[in-house]
């Protein structure tokens, strides 16, 4: 067992013990809501550069079983953990959640009350913080923090976390022509669009516009990933040009990259939407959705020029959570119909956003 510790930007300590893996974790501390669903969690791009603290009091007891892993390795920067399950009970796992963040060289602390913790995090918002694994990484963990909070960046982290699909690998043999913009993209996108008889071709973030083209495609799907869209200057000037030539659909960083290219602003917001249990209405059809989130920053509903239409909103702060150009096949919603982790109550946008699509 080592020492571990969790430092925050303000001052607050939690002490706890760490795994095998030793050093410090730099990032913002968010938290996690979801009973089930940590091996997702931990696999999604969209965590990357980010210390996750889980909320539910025991994680681990069904183990991992690489089938619903989002990613091939994990992307959070560290985990927080009250209680780890050392010996799961699942017919499907492979490992536990213990040794497989070792693996994936995850510094990880537990024994920490995270539901206070997680107070603390709704208190403050986002908050950098270094979770420290061994006295060598504890004493050095207040001036790493430090140095940290002067100089983070969201710049770079897309480019962490697109190493899972070769450019241009093709998945599917569906009929419909579909080129997937990856900023960080989840497996299960790739799902749900080849269950809609899709072809996909995955094209890294930095793609240009003729190398898009290039496919034929029938619609582009930009994808989540994490961070600051305004990062990603080069991805939106792309988006601007293929305006009114593709069909295009935007999740999550996909949809404020969308906006941006269409003309709207996006800013931080001061705690971010995470977890699997996040109302939001939609307002076309007067009905409520029960969402999956995981972004800091969105869409300011108030900037959106008079092409675009708004269609989603967020129940509890009253967020932008979607839109759709009013005479262009163009539509970005800001959670995550995929979910994985998640209710699935808002699966059927896609289908519907293909639906919308010119015949072919």
């Amino acid at each position: 067992m080592n020492r571990a510790l969790l430092l925050l930007a303000d001052g607050m300590r939690f002490e706890g013990i760490g795994l095998e893996t030793t050093g410090i974790a730099l990032g913002e501390a968010v938290f996690y809501t979801g009973m089930t669903g940590y091996e997702e969690a931990l696999t999604d791009p969209s965590y990357a550069g980010q210390i996750l603290a889980f909320t539910y009091p025991m994680i681990g007891n069904y183990g991992i079983s690489g089938t619903v892993a989002q990613h091939p390795h994990a992307c959070v920067a560290g985990a927080v953990i009250k209680s780890l399950a050392r010996r799961p009970s699942h017919f499907d796992s492979k490992i536990d959640l213990g040794s497989w963040l070792d693996t994936q060289q995850i510094p990880t602390i537990t024994g920490v009350d995270t539901r206070a913790l997680t107070i603390v995090l709704r208190e403050h918002g986002t908050i950098a913080a270094a979770l420290a694994v061994g006295n060598e990484a504890i004493a050095k963990a207040e001036a790493e923090l430090a140095r940290y909070a002067r100089e983070a960046t969201t710049r770079g982290l897309v480019a962490t976390v697109v190493d899972a699909y070769t450019p241009g690998e093709q998945i599917g043999a569906g009929a419909m022509n579909v080129v997937l913009l990856d900023c960080g993209v989840k497996r299960a996108i790739i799902r749900e669009l080849t269950a809609l008889d899709a072809r996909v071709t995955v094209l890294p973030y930095n793609a240009t516009a003729a190398e898009i083209q290039a496919y034929a495609p029938d619609a582009l799907v930009i994808s989540p990933g994490p961070g600051d869209p305004t990062d990603l200057e080069p991805t939106v000037e792309v988006l601007r040009e293929l305006k009114g030539q593709l069909p295009m659909f935007g999740v999550c960083l996909g949809h404020q990259l969308l906006a941006l290219a269409c003309g709207a602003t996006t800013y931080k917001l001061p705690y971010g939407h995470r977890g699997g249990n996040q109302p939001v209405k939609d307002v076309l059809r007067d009905e409520v959705l029960v969402t999956a989130h995981n972004h800091g920053y969105a869409v300011d509903g108030g900037s959106l020029p008079g092409d675009l239409q708004a269609t989603m909103v967020n129940l509890n702060d009253g967020t932008n959570e979607g839109f759709r150009h009013r005479t262009l096949p163009i539509a970005g919603v800001q959670f995550h119909p995929e979910a994985s982790p998640g209710p699935f109550d808002a699966r059927s946008l896609f289908s519907q956003w293909l639906d919308t699509l010119p015949a072919r």
